[in-house]
């Protein structure tokens, strides 16, 4: 096996890998959120313990944005770099040529409405103990700027693929002899 077809099937691997994180990652990160907001609903006594899970939310949010992030990256590394030769794989071209034909097809690789919806429930953990206005305020605060991180990361994720698709072209047409160098 060449140094190129070991370098696609160990990228190929890192996508498949990277997908089953995010999958197995999401029930975690939610049985643990759910967990820590009984225990808050159950034996909170202050307002702001509903921060912790919220935290929770955040940290597993976060990866599963970082594990997509690369994934897509990856992706079209591949599709500038080793699609397009003779008897070279397809798949990334394909996938691409197909989406937007597809209707109905389009999935939240984010997870966005379930972390969107575990935030605004995370946020009524905290009117049990009745907080004052406040404490209202400054946890609603933070509920509010995670959901808007949530919505500017689907925002940026809708876009990304034709971007890094563009920069790994860009990238590839160079002058710089490594990229010229890659089949």
């Amino acid at each position: 096996m060449s140094l190129t077809e070991s370098e696609f099937t160990a990228l190929r691997a890192t996508i498949a890998s990277r997908g089953t994180a995010r999958m197995v990652l999401v029930p975690v990160v939610v049985i643990s959120w759910a967990s820590l907001a009984i225990v808050v609903v159950l034996f909170g006594d202050l307002p702001v313990a509903a921060l912790p899970p919220l935290a929770v939310l955040v940290g597993g949010f976060e990866a599963i944005n970082a594990l997509h992030v690369g994934v897509e990256r990856i992706g079209r590394y591949l599709q500038v770099f080793y699609e397009g030769a003779a008897g070279a794989p397809a798949w990334e071209n394909t996938a691409m040529a197909v989406a937007p034909r597809v209707r109905g097809s389009g999935v939240d690789p984010l997870f966005t409405v379930v972390f969107a919806a575990t935030t605004i429930l995370n946020l009524t953990t905290a009117l049990v103990p009745e907080p004052t206005p406040l404490e209202t305020l400054v946890i609603g605060a933070f509920h509010a700027a995670f959901l808007v991180r949530i919505a500017r990361a689907r925002q940026v994720a809708s876009s990304q693929r034709a971007r890094d698709l563009r920069a790994f072209e860009e990238l590839r047409h160079s002058s710089n002899p490594r990229t010229s160098e890659i089949p």
